[in-house]
């Protein structure tokens, strides 16, 4: 809305005000907006929690022991940051690029998915919320509505491949499968890496900066053309909203570091994680996720891995999965797992960038 205000409408009048057109400059003030209003909201909507008598997160019964001490912690903290997004896209992106309101749409479906999943738990005071099956059936209809967006309105639905120049496979009408399967699987893995005190929000900024730098390059004509990257239109105006993500977990961190004040929650986990994988079929570079969300990665795997090889060989790969837990059974402390795997989350982010430059 300001960019429509003060650049369409009054940039003639105050010339200075140029400076709106700008993605960087924008994405710059939706940065600056997102850390300030999370870092100013989320102490009031925790006191807010408190004085509506709503319990805290529950802690499932076969996890770590010493995850005892976070039961009764105030959760779905992710709201703030989705609030921050929301507002921070309306008032900085071009309003009239449909890829916005595409990636919008997704993120608002998932919180919605995960604010019912958080509500269940907290008001029934239990670990289980949403059952898998109604889970799973909600975000790849939003997913599948998102992908049919995309074809609708006659964007590509080619697959380019990293690392490999000129390799772009058509999908055709497959492209709405794997945009759901790219999707749904990016939320949930999100969503599974939350389970130590900023551990998720961590890599969910890694991977937002990285796609914001694919963004705003395959957005930019001539860098773009330099780059030899698919051109993609109107990409750029999602750096903005990228840049909203990166700081609104910026903030969240603020209250989320060990021992955490609040808790993400699926409200943030799934929404953040949707978001993500939406924008990455929007500017076209699904497959880099592989790499800058490495993270999210090992963590669903270390699952998949768990849950198979116990059912086919009554065995446990990992003492307990996810991985995180299964670290902090070795003893890791909380921080040193969080940190550590902060650290691995920015090298693949950068590795991802790479792809930039190495076809």
């Amino acid at each position: 809305m300001l960019y429509h205000l003060l650049y369409q409408y009054l940039s003639e009048s105050f010339t200075w005000l140029n400076v709106f057109k700008y993605q960087t400059f924008r994405a710059m003030a939706s940065f600056l907006f997102s850390f300030i209003f999370v870092l100013a909201v989320e102490p009031i909507f925790i006191a807010r929690l408190g004085r509506m008598g709503i319990k805290g997160q529950p802690i499932r019964d076969d996890g770590p022991a010493a995850h005892m001490v976070k039961k009764g912690t105030p959760t779905m903290g992710g709201l703030v940051i989705i609030l921050s997004v929301i507002c921070s896209t309306l008032l900085f992106c071009d309003l009239t690029t449909v890829r916005v309101w595409i990636a919008l749409f997704v993120m608002l479906g998932y919180a919605a998915i995960g604010f019912v999943d958080d509500w269940r738990k907290v008001t029934q005071q239990s670990s289980k919320g949403l059952s898998e099956r109604e889970k799973l059936l909600c975000q790849c209809g939003i997913a599948g509505i998102g992908a049919a967006a995309v074809m609708a309105f006659g964007y590509s639905s080619d697959l380019t491949v990293p690392f490999l120049k000129g390799v772009i496979l058509p999908l055709g009408l497959l492209f709405i499968p794997f945009v759901m399967l790219v999707v749904v699987a990016t939320s949930n893995a999100v969503n599974i890496t939350d389970g130590l005190d900023g551990l998720a929000i961590g890599p969910v900024m890694t991977v937002a900066f990285a796609y914001a730098v694919f963004a705003y390059t395959s957005g930019h004509l001539e860098i773009a053309k330099y780059l030899q990257l698919q051109h993609v239109t109107g990409a750029g105006e999602l750096c903005i909203m990228l840049a909203a993500i990166c700081a609104g977990g910026l903030g969240f961190l603020w209250y989320n570091t060990f021992p955490a004040q609040i808790i993400m929650g699926d409200t943030g986990a799934l929404a953040l994680g949707g978001v993500l994988g939406m924008i990455a079929v929007l500017v076209k570079q699904e497959l880099v996720m592989v790499v800058a969300g490495g993270i999210f990665v090992i963590e669903a795997l270390s699952v998949i891995i768990q849950r198979y090889s116990y059912k086919w060989r009554r065995k446990r790969v990992f003492k307990m999965a996810p991985i995180h837990h299964h670290f902090e059974l070795k003893g890791w402390a909380e921080p040193t797992i969080t940190v550590r795997f902060w650290i691995i989350s920015i090298v693949l982010a950068l590795v991802s960038l790479s792809t930039l430059k190495l076809r």
